[in-house]
């Protein structure tokens, strides 16, 4: 992150510590880390007798709240600002920003420390801060590698799964101010210098900055789950806490929070419980921060709650499972969706939030086949939502006109079996060739990354039929 006045000027890397990323290591990295988190997983959710229950229940909870989403907002309002607490409503991204950036000015304060969260990421709350001279630091570990690296997160619960431990220590040498020159890849170095860089900024700031797992709407009260503490220090540390919520994040009661408090710690790291359960509800004199906010984000939330069966994405609590069982993103990486929610869950809730856009071709990034589905505990159909936004999503004329040929030709299985018998015909003088690896425009739209299988001598129905 380069900038002027308080915020840190990144050094470039020498050329002994500059990070390459080949994709063989980068897939060796997500198979590693993906496989652990997904096997522990499996152990721990096997020893629930009600696991199917309580996946059950924990979407009939959210599809509850969806259906009173409008209802439980102004009666979080309320019991928030009866606590002492004040709520603001942002519609978009820029409007969010605007407000907490405003907050943070409004305290004078050059720096603020953030607990991880995928909101503020959602709406590039840290560039904002950045444009106004105000220096952001992320306090999650994994976080703060990828904002020192000037990098973007590749993974919902562990945004530096693409990275290996020499690369940290790499990274920590060159940007990390107070890093020995001498500092090893040993982990529990790694980790004893984070936590002296973060100590000091703990101690120094005035203004923490969270999102939020849960939002109970009776009582006003915050809930954030992590697993180093680094959230109940910005949490209980400064002065000031602005927390940035989505609006989906609302739960009616804390009975209903007893649910998800089993099912989120099982499938997203694979334990029984969370380390760090944090709650807070407004301002409690004398402790903890003084003055708190709450900036309920919309941007895109309300039009996703329109679409029938894309809603079901709203669900969504931020487990990562569906990465963790995904065969393409086990291959890609979260980089290649180019969106801040990567994976299963990203492809389908990325493109409905904000519209066509960069994201239209994501529902296409799957092959439909229904692992995230199982993983997922709060029982949102990926793979239906996949192939409604698919069906919803904007075609090429071309593309559209082929499609109708190509459903006319298969609706008859006489004119299919007569489509085949010239198909192979027409390829015959190709055979030597297996696969064509080349071939011209518009064709070379498809071989530039895939090749052709030429049409087999026979098809099943006439193999069969000859015995």
């Amino acid at each position: 992150m380069n900038g002027t006045g308080n915020i840190v000027a990144l050094k470039p890397f020498p050329d002994a510590a500059r990070l390459e990323l080949d994709d063989a290591q980068l897939r060796a990295n997500l198979r590693r880390a993906t496989h652990t988190i997904r096997d522990k997983r499996l152990r721990v959710v096997g020893e629930v007798d009600d696991w199917e229950a309580l996946r059950r229940a924990g979407a009939a909870i959210k599809d509850d709240v969806l259906a009173r989403l409008p209802e439980l907002l102004e009666q979080f309002e309320a019991s928030v600002t009866r606590a002492g607490a004040v709520v603001h409503w942002a519609r978009d991204a820029d409007e969010a920003c605007e407000i907490v950036t405003r907050l943070v000015q409004e305290t004078a304060a050059r720096e603020v420390v953030k607990v991880k969260s995928m909101a503020t990421q959602e709406i590039g709350l840290n560039e904002a801060l950045e444009a106004v001279g105000i220096e952001a630091t992320e306090t999650d570990l994994a976080e703060l590698i990828v904002q020192l690296a000037d990098d973007t997160p590749s993974h919902i619960l562990v945004p530096a799964i693409h990275y290996n431990r020499s690369q940290i220590r790499d990274i920590f040498r060159s940007r990390m101010p107070g890093a020995a020159a001498d500092l090893t890849d040993d982990p529990p170095a790694l980790a004893e210098a984070a936590r002296k860089h973060l100590r000091a900024k703990f101690l120094s700031a005035t203004v923490g900055v969270s999102g939020a797992n849960f939002a109970i709407a009776d009582t006003g009260t915050l809930v954030v789950v992590e697993s180093e503490g680094n959230g109940r220090m910005c949490l209980t540390l400064p002065q000031t806490l602005i927390s940035v919520v989505g609006i989906e994040k609302i739960l009616p009661t804390f009975a209903e929070l007893e649910v998800f408090l089993q099912l989120l710690p099982r499938s997203s790291t694979g334990e029984r419980m969370n380390p760090y359960t944090s709650m807070w509800t407004g301002v409690t004199p004398g402790d903890g921060p003084q003055a708190t906010h709450v900036v309920l984000i919309d941007n895109g939330r309300t039009a996703t709650l329109g679409d029938e069966v894309g809603r079901q994405a709203l669900r969504c609590i931020r487990c990562s499972a569906c990465l963790n069982v995904c065969p393409v993103y086990e291959r890609v990486g979260g980089h290649a969706y180019g969106s801040v929610y990567p994976g299963p869950i990203g492809a389908i809730l990325s493109p409905q939030m904000t519209g066509e856009g960069a994201n239209k071709t994501l529902p296409y990034a799957s092959s439909l086949c229904g692992a995230c589905f199982d993983a997922c505990p709060v029982r949102i159909d990926i793979p239906q939502v996949l192939v409604h936004l698919r069906q919803k999503g904007p075609k090429p004329p071309a593309e559209r006109a082929a499609f109708r040929s190509l459903a006319w030709i298969m609706r008859d299985r006489r004119r299919y079996a007569a489509a085949l018998r010239a198909a192979r015909r027409g390829s015959a003088p190709l055979r030597g060739f297996g696969r064509l690896r080349r071939l011209p425009w518009p064709a070379s739209a498809w071989t530039d990354s895939r090749d052709v299988p030429l049409p087999p001598k026979q098809t099943f129905r006439e193999w069969w039929a000859k015995r």
